[in-house]
């Protein structure tokens, strides 16, 4: 999204995003999202060619 309209963006940024807000995130939709026991979730980083160029693929794992 940030690249449609203009911003670059390092992928270590979009990294470090992710590891100060998803806590945030979490605390406050905590009421409405109810885990099950022994499900987590990781983030998993791949660095995949595209287009013949190398770019940073996040995904969520479960």
């Amino acid at each position: 999204m940030l690249h449609e309209r203009g911003v670059t963006v390092h992928h270590s940024t979009i990294y470090r995003w992710v590891q100060k807000y998803a806590p945030v995130m979490e605390k406050r939709l905590k009421w409405h999202w109810h885990p099950k026991f022994g499900i987590s979730w990781q983030v998993d980083e791949t660095y995949i060619k595209v287009k013949g160029k190398w770019v940073y693929l996040y995904r969520a794992i479960e």
